[in-house]
């Protein structure tokens, strides 16, 4: 095993760089120091580029780096990035002052009371635990490690390497989606062509007992829809008189939660169905009236389905959902009536589901909505510290009132982050390949065995490398994502530019975003160098 990767991830793990924290901006600092003090950086300070986010209160910082190969100087290129952001660490419990020193986390451990597995892994000596060990310290240690090799010999390298550490990775990819305004200078500076970029984000056993390792050819896509919902509130004493809000946000959690109907398959390979990220009422206090707004957003894993397409599911969705809540109201109402023997009835009230696309062309029927109009309403609430997600639904509630619209409606409509998805396909088939060939002799000298997969399973940077959405399907996206340009300025001429292929290694660990967290050490620190020197054995020496 190579001690020197397992020393650095040891040292990245002290630093907490946990989200949105100064972490951040010190595990930056850390990489920064780290590469400077290579002998060949010193030689060519100009090479290692610090990006500082922008208007970033936390000064979090891009650190990047070009190691030029002097054997045949031309623009074949490498690309190894990583994130180096954390989750935080609430799972921790008592143990949170130790989760970041992995040492001491290790000790720790041995008195408490854990699951079968991970106390055979501890005992094992074959796994570090701690914060970030596996989410993705041990992979960007091992980018660090096999870089000062390369950097001893840039005259043994036919082509070049380049590396990207990017903070912002656990929420918002802000980190990697300004990198992609460096990568694409140093593409026209040096007139590279990247032939891929390996991100070593964790991969994971897929089930239980399983030590086959995946290598990814391509990243899933994310949507997050979101539903307004206005209900029509009511007395609880005259419960039968409204539309609970909350009823509806509640019976869209049922029927959207975990349902294969909202998969999306692709060459064999289904993705992960929707999961509910946010469900609440609207009300600021308790009352005894019921509510009369609610709001439900999920995570949606995207495959290759077009936005148009699964707004259409999604607004279905929402159409059934209202009908089965009327319905059941009606029929709530008749049975009170007989069994108390009066003539109490609910209101006659029809489903309307609207996307915010058709919401906004309503209202302007109504009066001239301006863009303008539109981010100032969503300035005003991020100014207040409303989050993201939320901000949007001030647009829609004036829309509503410009339409008109005071009897109970939902409206669907998509908010940051909006994660491109991508694979490798067609001409670039050919690639595929030659990754097999590769991990097929890593697989006869250490024994390992790999499966390929198109699809990365977890939220990943390496979406902003490249993208396969269709004009027509990002059209769909941006009409119906509410200040798409002030909450989440994606530099889309940027990827179509890069359009840079983007793979998957990733040391191998369990339980990710767990206290559990933990990487095998044998694997990560001893086969997957190798796979990494092997693929840059051939493609660029």
């Amino acid at each position: 095993m190579r001690e020197d990767m397992i020393q650095i991830t040891k040292e990245m793990v002290r630093i907490p760089s946990i989200n949105t924290t100064e972490g951040e901006r010190h595990i930056g600092e850390y990489i920064e120091n780290f590469l400077r003090d290579i002998p060949y950086f010193k030689k060519h300070p100009e090479q290692v580029i610090v990006q500082e986010l922008k208007n970033d209160k936390l000064h979090r910082r891009n650190v990047l780096a070009i190691l030029l190969g002097e054997k045949e100087l031309n623009g074949k290129t490498l690309l190894f990035h990583g994130h180096t952001d954390t989750v935080g660490l609430e799972g921790y419990g008592a143990l949170e002052p130790y989760a970041c020193d992995p040492d001491e986390l290790q000790k720790r451990l041995l008195d408490v009371e854990l699951p079968k597995e991970v106390k055979e892994d501890l005992l094992s000596g074959d796994y570090m635990f701690g914060r970030g060990a596996c989410d993705m310290k041990d992979g960007d240690a091992v980018f660090l490690g096999i870089l000062r090799d390369a950097c001893e010999h840039p005259e043994e390298l036919s082509g070049n390497i380049v590396v990207s550490f990017n903070p912002v990775e656990e929420n918002l990819h802000t980190g990697i989606i300004e990198a992609t305004d460096v990568l694409l200078e140093l593409k026209e500076k040096y007139n590279l062509t990247y032939i891929m970029g390996i991100n070593n984000d964790y991969i994971c056993p897929l089930f239980p007992g399983d030590q086959i390792k995946t290598i990814y050819t391509g990243m899933v896509g994310k949507l997050l829809p979101c539903f307004y919902i206005q209900g029509k509130e009511t007395h609880v004493g005259q419960c039968y008189e409204g539309v609970d809000a909350s009823f509806l946000a509640a019976e869209l959690v049922h029927k959207i939660h975990l349902c294969h109907e909202y998969t999306d398959e692709y060459d064999g390979e289904n993705s992960y169905p929707p999961s509910v990220l946010k469900m609440k009422d609207l009300k600021p206090w308790y009352n005894v009236q019921t509510a009369k707004e609610a709001f439900v957003y999920f995570n949606y894993f995207v495959h290759n389905q077009t936005v148009d397409v699964i707004t259409k599911k999604l607004v279905a969705a929402a159409e059934e959902v209202f009908a089965d809540v009327l319905k059941k109201t009606r029929e709530e109402t008749k049975w009170f009536a007989e069994a108390n023997h009066d003539s109490t009835r609910c209101p006659e009230y029809t489903s309307r589901v609207f996307t915010y696309e058709e919401l906004l062309k309503e209202a302007g029927k109504k009066e001239t909505i301006s863009e303008e109009k539109i981010k100032q309403l969503i300035t005003d609430e991020l100014e207040c510290g409303c989050d993201k997600r939320e901000a949007p639904m001030a647009v829609i509630r004036y829309l509503l009132q410009t339409v008109g619209i005071t009897s109970p409606c939902i409206v669907l409509y998509y908010a940051p982050p909006y994660c491109p998805h991508n694979t490798i396909q067609g001409a670039q088939e050919k690639l595929r390949g030659e990754l097999m060939q590769i991990t097929s002799e890593i697989s006869a000298e250490y024994g390992e065995e790999y499966r390929f997969m198109r699809f990365y399973p977890s939220l990943s940077d390496s979406s902003y490398l490249s993208m396969d959405e269709t004009e027509q399907s990002l059209q769909s996206l941006t009409q119906n994502f509410p200040g798409f340009e002030l909450l989440f300025p994606l530099p889309l001429e940027n990827i179509r530019k890069l359009s840079i292929p983007a793979v998957n290694f990733g040391g191998f660990g369990k339980d990710a975003h767990k206290w559990t967290e933990r990487v095998n050490l044998p694997y990560t620190f001893g086969v997957l160098p190798k796979l990494i020197e092997k693929t840059i054995d051939y493609y660029l020496r």
